[in-house]
């Protein structure tokens, strides 16, 4: 046999020698027996051990930051915040004024639009006034006319004191004549009736009857010369008063004129307008609002065991919702007098029925400074948190710097 067929023969015996040990159940080889096997280097990984140290610092500061956080929170609370007082039942408030036609017509013009901002005294709608002019022109005209009948009246009056002074100078004629017609009868009697005749005695005593007569008759008229000048003056005076009517009925044509004319009664933001030109108005029609915002207040609404420690002239700090990231100074100005609910339209009557008990709230007026107000940036209805300090003489550089960091422990809303 040549050495070709018995490599040949040795490696088919090699080959099947490897199947059949593929096909054969494993066999246990002792490890004293096996060749020792080369395995590819692996990273060797941490043991148990080594992960704890790392878990127990990250545990340790977390626990030392929490306890620093609260022991922070609880001296910012024994501070500052057990002070305070709040509520968020808070809103922005001012006296808006609805202005209304006091007269009835059509609307000429409105030149306003709602968020215009006007100054007192600026136009806010005109009525057309002909009818009212035409109203003030015919009271004047009837003062005038009255006026005339004044001044005749007067003029009449000084004619009957003219009256009188005649009247009592033909008074004192009369009666030098009366004295002289009673001194020729005297010696007319006195004489010899043969010396007289009887008849110049009867024509003396008819001198002195008719000139006592004449006496008589003049102040008579003299009396009536008074009474007519007293009834002149009471005509005066009776035209003085109905001339006084008309100059009142010409002053309320006068006003009926200017309130054709509807003008702002301060400054303020125009809003919720209602009619436009050409609609008829009659008086009480709602023409627009005016909204002060120079004048905006917050309206809080405290809990009855919220108010306790609170006094009008304590700082407050304000947060409104609009704008969340400013702070805004206040002053506790005053307090309702009763609670919401006693001013509601059915006031709540617990002696009737079953008692449950509500905790009530008490209105209370936050005035903020004028240099806030003016910005405008308040406007009536926004919400707003309130917090107030109950120390008695707050020191605002010290409130100031609370200000910027929320109280803790506060009192519930």
């Amino acid at each position: 046999m040549s050495l070709r067929e018995d490599a040949d023969r040795s490696g088919s015996s090699v080959e099947s020698t490897d199947e059949e040990r593929a096909e054969s159940p494993a066999v246990h080889v002792p490890a004293s027996l096996s060749p020792p096997a080369v395995s590819p280097a692996a990273p060797v990984e941490p043991g148990p051990g080594r992960k704890r140290p790392i878990k127990r610092l990250l545990l340790l500061g977390f626990l030392a930051v929490a306890l620093g956080g609260g022991a922070y929170q609880g001296w910012q609370w024994w501070r500052v915040g057990r002070f305070f007082v709040s509520t968020d039942d808070a809103y922005v408030q001012a006296d808006i004024s609805v202005l209304a036609a006091k007269v009835s017509g059509y609307l000429d013009s409105a030149p306003v639009v709602n968020g215009l901002s006007v100054k007192k005294g600026d136009v806010i709608a005109k009525l057309d006034d002909g009818d009212y002019r035409l109203a003030l022109q015919a009271a004047q005209d009837k003062l005038a006319t009255q006026d005339s009948t004044i001044v005749r009246i007067a003029r009449q009056v000084e004619a009957a004191r003219a009256q009188v002074t005649q009247a009592a100078a033909q008074i004192d004629a009369t009666r030098a004549d009366a004295v002289r017609a009673q001194a020729d009868f005297n010696r007319a009697t006195q004489m010899q009736a043969d010396y007289v005749a009887k008849s110049r005695i009867d024509q003396a005593r008819a001198d002195r009857d008719r000139t006592e007569a004449s006496v008589k008759g003049m102040e008579a008229a003299l009396i009536a010369a008074r009474a007519n000048v007293d009834v002149l003056q009471a005509q005066k005076r009776e035209a003085e008063s109905l001339a006084a009517e008309l100059r009142t009925a010409v002053d309320r044509a006068r006003r009926d004129l200017d309130f054709t004319v509807i003008r702002a009664p301060f400054d303020g933001v125009v809003g919720n307008k209602a009619v436009e030109a050409g609609a008829y108005v009659s008086p009480g029609t709602r023409i627009a609002a005016l909204v002060p915002l120079q004048s905006v207040r917050i309206d809080a609404n405290f809990k009855e065991t919220q108010v306790q420690r609170m006094r009008p002239g304590q700082a407050v700090i304000i947060t409104v919702d609009a704008y969340p990231d400013r702070e805004i100074q206040g002053v506790v100005e005053s307090f309702s007098p009763a609670s919401g609910s006693v001013f509601s339209l059915l006031p709540p009557d617990n002696a009737t029925g079953n008692f449950t008990k509500i905790v009530q709230r008490l209105p209370v007026r936050v005035r903020v400074s004028e240099e806030v107000a003016r910005e405008g940036l308040l406007r009536p209805g926004l919400s707003a948190l309130v917090r107030v300090d109950t120390r008695a003489g707050t020191d605002r550089s010290a409130l100031d710097r609370a200000a910027g960091e929320p109280p803790v422990g506060t009192a519930s809303r």
